[in-house]
């Protein structure tokens, strides 16, 4: 097999999980056109956020289930297909309720990509390279980020609002056309003899059995407790900035990109710094947990965010975090593709991110409510002890990161043990 054909479907992963954020986002720069020139009012745009992600969330779990059944290469390419499509049809749309179903449609489309991306390195990488595997497929998510507002300007600014809406879908389509086009079943039969490890239709535990595993429900928790800091970093920072910072929309612009970048910085790095100290001969347990340990430190940083008088130590402190979050979130996901490998990866990733998705849209009015009355003072002290609350939680209620302890604790068909 040649080598470099992983490489290759990890760089497609790597732009598919890219446009995944940056078709998000589009909407949140273009609404406002959109509602002077469809007449959608904030409480029915407020209706459309909570549409996607009803659908983001439920697709977690559902795609990361059939994903797990079919395989990384029809899931992922699915996924990006069809939202892909509907990122195209909001450039159609001309009144709420298409907007509505349009974004509907995105978050189906968009909850069974990073479900797919973590199938995708399960197959084609082994323990020693899948933390640097995880971290690159994951980066993509943030230089999306990145991209997606001064991308949508041009756009917008050239060919009008719909375009921008129009030609990511058009991308994502080529993207798919690729994706296909790719050829991987010798490459991986003849992987997979060095591995022993099956791909595609491979064996499955039931729903119910799953959820029976106490480490489960461990890695859904913790998920539970941190993507809403997470939402809170993506969504409130630019009013942060605005309201108690006094920035203007211009300057927020200017630095708002930093800590996205360190995000995608660290995605890559954390996998990178995790899969050398395996190489060091670490097991995965210390290797992970040394790396998530650190990032757990590094955000208590967070409830000095809101006390330094300088906007740019504020950013960098913001960077901090993100960068903190992405060794987190690399490490994390690939400790459930250690865990629970072949048998149910895509399925505990995707009930993991229903749960935070979940968790974001529970807790998004409480965070409003704390902003408006009391400021952002607590909501950065929250954010800075929640990651090592759910470190703790880890050590304590998973002492062992391993396949062993998801086969000891469902027996399986001997013929179907790794």
């Amino acid at each position: 097999m040649s080598p470099k054909i992983r490489w290759y479907i990890l760089a497609l992963v790597f732009i598919a999980t890219g446009l995944n954020f940056l078709d998000r986002q589009v909407l949140s720069m273009t609404i406002i056109k959109i509602q002077e020139e469809l007449n959608i009012s904030d409480v029915e745009y407020g209706w459309v956020n909570t549409g996607f992600l009803i659908s983001y969330a439920l697709m977690f779990t559902v795609g990361g289930r059939l994903i797990d059944n079919v395989g990384g290469k029809l899931g992922l390419g699915l996924s990006v297909g069809l939202w892909s499509l509907a990122s195209a049809l909001h450039g159609a749309m001309s009144n709420f309720y298409h907007l509505l179903g349009f974004r509907f449609l995105l978050g189906m489309g968009e909850g069974g990509c990073f479900p797919g991306a973590a199938k995708t390195v399960y197959e084609w990488f082994g323990e020693k390279e899948r933390a640097l595997a995880n971290g690159v497929a994951i980066g993509g998510a943030a230089i999306g980020a990145v991209v997606a507002p001064p991308l949508t300007i041009v756009i917008s600014g050239q060919y009008g609002w719909r375009w921008a809406f129009i030609l990511p879908g058009i991308f994502g389509i080529i993207w798919v056309i690729a994706w296909f086009s790719t050829s991987w079943k010798k490459s991986l039969q003849n992987l997979n003899r060095k591995k022993s490890v099956q791909t595609g239709q491979s064996q499955q535990l039931s729903l119910s059995s799953l959820l029976k595993i106490r480490t489960v429900w461990i890695f859904i928790l913790i998920r539970f407790l941190l993507d809403p800091v997470f939402y809170f970093l993506m969504f409130w920072v630019p009013k942060y900035l605005n309201q108690e910072r006094d920035l203007s929309f211009e300057r927020i612009g200017e630095l708002f990109w930093i800590p996205f970048l360190a995000l995608g910085l660290s995605n890559i790095l954390g996998g990178w710094f995790s899969d050398k100290l395996i190489a060091r001969n670490l097991s995965i347990n210390a290797a992970r947990k040394w790396v998530m340990g650190f990032a757990a430190a590094v955000t208590l940083v967070a409830p000095f965010i809101s006390t330094v008088s300088s906007v740019e130590v504020a950013i960098l402190l913001m960077s901090l975090m993100m960068l903190a979050h992405g060794f987190w979130i690399t490490n994390y996901i690939t400790a459930i593709t250690d865990v629970f490998g072949k048998y149910a990866t895509s399925t505990v990733v995707g009930l993991s991110g229903t749960a935070g998705a979940i968790s974001g849209m529970i807790l998004n009015p409480v965070i409003g409510w704390v902003a408006q009355n009391y400021a952002y003072g607590p909501l950065w002290l929250i954010s800075g002890i929640m990651y090592p609350l759910a470190f703790i939680i880890l050590l304590v209620f998973v002492p062992r990161i391993s396949a062993i302890a998801f086969d000891s604790e469902v027996p399986l068909p001997q013929t179907n043990r790794e």
